[in-house]
């Protein structure tokens, strides 16, 4: 009998936009609660960034299921608030939770982050991945923010480094860890210092997760951007990914020109 053959590698877009991309054209791709959304917000940078977000996932979805961008609807799922209800706890049920496609592009999986002028989006079919991006900044209180961010032994080498290191490396290590955990579906209330993974000076790696629902394999990458940003994205599987990074000329604009 002749063995399996190698499994196709999982191919995994991640699309960047700077926030200098936004544009009241990609109001009208943003459902009737994202444009009340966008319009809460007081700094008019947070308003792009989350048009950005919004606007982009609906582009590349349409572009990747051959639809129109109005036929892409989302569902929210909490997976913190589904363990709840298994449990036979009482759940929030007010909508909230990592998007899902629905309707045409179901089936896809994306996510979105965003931090200081760049939108990262990453998308999948058939398997969850979650990316997360940080600007590199001052920290008023980074020995507090690590010791509730890192796990001990993520702790004890970042303690290890030297002082001008130790910024950058913290930043690594929760967009490593934010990248996987938002790929679970469990975001920051999966609790960051339940995941151990690689020291920032190293090739991106998952080591371990405290306490039960772990993720099972994980395909854990760092992103290039520019140096005051720390950016992951991570893979729920056990295939090889084909990871495939389109730039911000290749982004809203293209995207929307080809919906024009």
């Amino acid at each position: 009998m002749s063995p399996d053959p190698t499994p196709t590698p999982l191919t995994t877009t991640v699309w960047w936009a700077h926030t200098s991309a936004a544009s009241s054209r990609l109001v009208r791709l943003l459902d009737e609660g994202e444009r009340t959304r966008n319009e809460r917000f007081r700094l008019q940078a947070d308003r792009d960034r989350h048009l950005l977000g919004r606007a982009m996932a609906r582009l590349a979805l349409a572009e990747l299921s051959g639809c129109p961008p109005e036929f892409i609807a989302f569902d929210l799922r909490c997976r913190s608030c589904e363990d709840k209800e298994r449990a036979g706890a009482e759940r929030d049920r007010s909508p909230h939770g990592k998007p899902f496609p629905i309707g045409a592009a179901q089936g896809w999986e994306f996510s979105v982050s965003h931090s200081g002028e760049w939108v990262a989006l990453a998308v999948t079919e058939g398997v969850p991945v979650g990316v997360d991006v940080e600007r590199v900044a001052p920290a008023r209180d980074l020995d507090g923010l690590a010791g509730y961010t890192l796990a001990d032994p993520e702790h004890r080498a970042w303690a290890g480094l030297g002082e001008p290191e130790r910024t950058g490396a913290f930043y690594g290590y929760w967009a490593r860890k934010e990248a996987l955990l938002k790929a679970t579906g469990l975001g920051l209330s999966g609790g960051l210092r339940r995941v151990t993974v690689s020291a920032p000076h190293e090739a991106a790696e998952f080591v371990s997760w405290e306490g039960g629902g772990a993720p099972g394999p994980v395909w854990l990458s760092d992103l290039e951007r520019e140096a005051e940003y720390r950016s992951a994205v991570a893979v729920l599987t056990d295939r090889a990914v084909d990871l495939r990074v389109r730039t911000a000329q290749e982004t809203v604009s293209e995207l929307l020109a080809a919906r024009s």
